[in-house]
């Protein structure tokens, strides 16, 4: 599982909602992790309330999470991420956090499987993995992204138990077809932009720092809506992006927002969990 598969693959589009499950998710990803790794119902209904998420409705979306083997239960109406998302979640904060976009000098990652037709449902879970990965679609066994993708990739099909399945190769392109047309093929561009553009949209106004909570919630708002997209676009290089591409005022925006919540956010969660 990849931090992209907290999100269904359905759900990466311009018309897609945010649910109470992402925030969750996000919660937990951001605050609980650096809290202790465990947070009880009662506070993180009271965060969620900061969000405008009704009690009986954290209730029923933590059940779903733990239906899910996202959440675990402990004792005393306690809830954690389960285990075995450690190294997913990490993953995770360094796309969101640490992000990179690939130069046109370094190579690329290419992923060639070939599945019988006997485990038709291996090939599937390959190619949503892949997808989730950001990957591009070269052929139907031939995906492509950013070499620096390689230690995500690799960790990621062992944790799936599919590497097996899956040659991986760095290298460079040597076609003669525009390498800014054949990017356009592999990855829907067309898609990105309204998702860059709906992010600027929702949080280009001036948020009250002073008001902690609401500080925590256009946080984690962010948060959740900024976790996709670094899904979606794996860092291509911006020499083959469309010329203005609003990626780049999308991730400046969300960068700044960050830098300025965080601490007021964190403040808020630490009166909540204290």
């Amino acid at each position: 599982m990849t931090d992209g598969e907290v999100v269904d693959a359905d759900e990466l589009t311009p018309e897609a909602a945010v649910r109470p499950q992402h925030l969750i998710v996000t919660i937990f990803g951001r605050y609980v992790r650096a809290h202790g790794g465990e947070i009880r119902i009662a506070d993180l209904i009271e965060m969620m309330g900061a969000l405008g998420v009704d009690p009986g409705v954290v209730r029923s979306s933590v059940s779903r999470l733990k239906q899910r083997g996202i959440l675990v239960a402990e004792g005393g109406g306690a809830y954690r991420l389960a285990p075995s998302l450690d190294e997913v979640f990490a993953a995770g904060d360094r796309r969101i956090f640490e992000p990179r976009r690939a130069q046109l000098d370094e190579p690329w990652l290419l992923a060639s499987f070939s599945v019988p037709e006997s485990e038709r449902p291996v090939r599937h879970r390959l190619r949503r993995l892949l997808q989730r990965l950001g990957f591009g679609q070269v052929s139907g066994g031939l995906w492509v992204a950013p070499g620096q993708l390689v230690d995500e990739t690799a960790s990621a099909l062992r944790s799936a138990g599919l590497d097996g399945y899956v040659e991986l190769f760095l290298g460079s392109r040597v076609s003669s077809e525009p390498l800014e047309d054949a990017v356009r093929e592999w990855w829907d561009l067309s898609a990105m932009e309204p998702l860059y553009r709906g992010f600027v949209d929702a949080f280009r106004e001036e948020i009250d720092e002073s008001d902690e909570s609401a500080a925590f919630a256009a946080h984690v708002r962010a948060i959740t809506q900024w976790r996709r997209l670094v899904y979606l676009d794996p860092g291509l290089p911006l020499g083959i992006l469309p010329q203005g591409w609003v990626g780049v005022e999308a991730g400046q925006l969300f960068a700044r927002l960050h830098a300025r919540l965080e601490p007021h956010a964190e403040r808020f969660v630490t009166s909540v969990m204290s």
